[in-house]
């Protein structure tokens, strides 16, 4: 065993391993959303309906869902590091060949592609700071990670968005793949190499024993139905938000639509907040309490004027990153206090999280075409209430000591 205590607020080493996950969560999420403000362009380039646009988000999402049920293992035994040099650099290079798609079946394949390939870093990262950083910044340290997410999936889509009305949706998509390439460079020599990683056996019968632990606690079951019906919820307002826009009463442009996405920074800020507050009060509490400004933020869409609609969308926003952020740390610490499999009890919650946005996302075009935006905040607001019925149980379930 090894006696590091983990890279501590104010060195070097927590600068380095801080900076570098922020640009992979940046570049990771950046990818995986790219075509989301594009699903209007997509629809009228392939002659297909707002249903299957989605699917060039969704397909991404099941991949990456699917891909984490191996990758939980996989990194539990392999090191944490190597997936998360590897998943960059691949998950890149196939956005740079998506856009060269020539038909609609070809870039749904390679997006679920792309999705699959990109499981190599949420299968490791929250597993990887719990052991390569000090006990008291782990929550923080998760929080600057989860903000990185949450810049990089407005980054991705603002990019994507605004190339599209000056150059085509080919090359925003490809020019996301090369500004993916630099952050993998960036990512490979700024990482700190693990030095608390313990490798798990990777016989298949140990794997199932590890994989029972972490699939028959009721509370862990609980954390990973918070992810797949908080995020199927916020995938299915913004892929609803994006057809909302461009038509009556808005009119807005793909790259005015993409803008909106700004709202991703506060996001950005609530998941470092989220973290602090559950230093002093408690993950449930923080979980609950941001779901439920979540559902305040999806109520505010429901008005019409758009300066009203922006700041829904924000307070929406904000919530989810805060509560998803939070229950991000949650997940791993509960794992160890039931002893053991960290690492696969995170792919399990970011496998229920992507199989939500994939399932509710696409059904956010269903829900368009039956009632238009409120037929899309009705689907949302029952996922989120769903969600903090499962945040209630899990905080009452929970000790407070694995609460924070």
């Amino acid at each position: 065993m090894t006696s590091f205590e983990g890279h501590a607020p104010g060195s070097g080493g927590y600068r380095r391993l801080t900076g570098s996950l922020f640009l992979a969560g940046l570049a990771t999420f950046a990818l995986l959303h790219s075509t989301q403000p594009l699903l209007p362009e997509l629809a009228d380039a392939f002659d297909i309906t707002a249903t299957q646009s989605t699917w060039s988000l969704s397909a991404a999402t099941l991949g990456i869902g699917i891909a984490l049920v191996l990758a939980g293992p996989l990194t539990d035994t392999v090191g944490r590091t190597p997936l998360i040099f590897g998943s960059l650099f691949a998950a890149s290079a196939v956005g740079v060949g998506i856009s060269f798609s020539p038909n609609w079946h070809l870039l749904v394949l390679l997006r679920a592609f792309q999705g699959v390939v990109l499981a190599g870093l949420p299968s490791t990262a929250t597993a990887y700071l719990r052991e390569e950083v000090h006990p008291q910044a782990r929550l923080r340290a998760t929080g600057s990670y989860i903000g990185g997410t949450a810049i990089g999936g407005m980054s991705g889509r603002l990019i994507s968005g605004t190339l599209t009305d000056f150059f085509g949706w080919r090359a925003a998509v490809g020019g996301l793949g090369l500004v993916g390439l630099a952050c993998a460079v960036a990512v490979f020599w700024l990482l700190p190499r693990s030095q608390n990683f313990q490798p798990q056996p990777a016989q298949p019968r140990e794997i199932l024993r590890r994989m029972g632990r972490v699939l028959t606690d009721p509370a862990l079951l609980a954390m990973y139905a918070i992810g797949g019906t908080l995020f199927g919820a916020f995938v299915a307002a913004y892929n609803g938000l994006a057809f909302r826009l461009v038509t009556d009463p808005y009119h807005l442009s793909v790259g005015a639509v993409s803008f909106v996405f700004l709202s991703y920074a506060i996001g950005s800020w609530t998941s470092g907040l989220g973290g602090r507050l559950a230093d002093k009060h408690g993950a449930g509490t923080v979980v609950l309490a941001s779901i439920l400004i979540t559902l305040a933020g999806t109520a505010l869409t429901l008005a019409q004027p758009l300066w009203l609609v922006v700041p829904g969308v924000a307070i929406l926003t904000g919530g989810f990153f805060a509560a998803h952020g939070v229950t991000s740390a949650w997940v791993p610490a509960r794992a160890v206090a039931r002893s053991g499999g960290a690492g696969q009890a995170a792919s399990m919650y970011l496998c229920v999280y992507y199989l939500g946005s994939a399932g509710f996302g696409s059904l956010a075009g269903t829900a368009w075409q039956a009632g238009r935006w409120p037929g899309v905040v009705l689907l949302v607001g029952v996922l989120i209430v769903i969600a903090a019925g499962l945040a209630l149980f899990a905080r009452q379930y929970v000790p407070r000591r694995q609460a924070s």
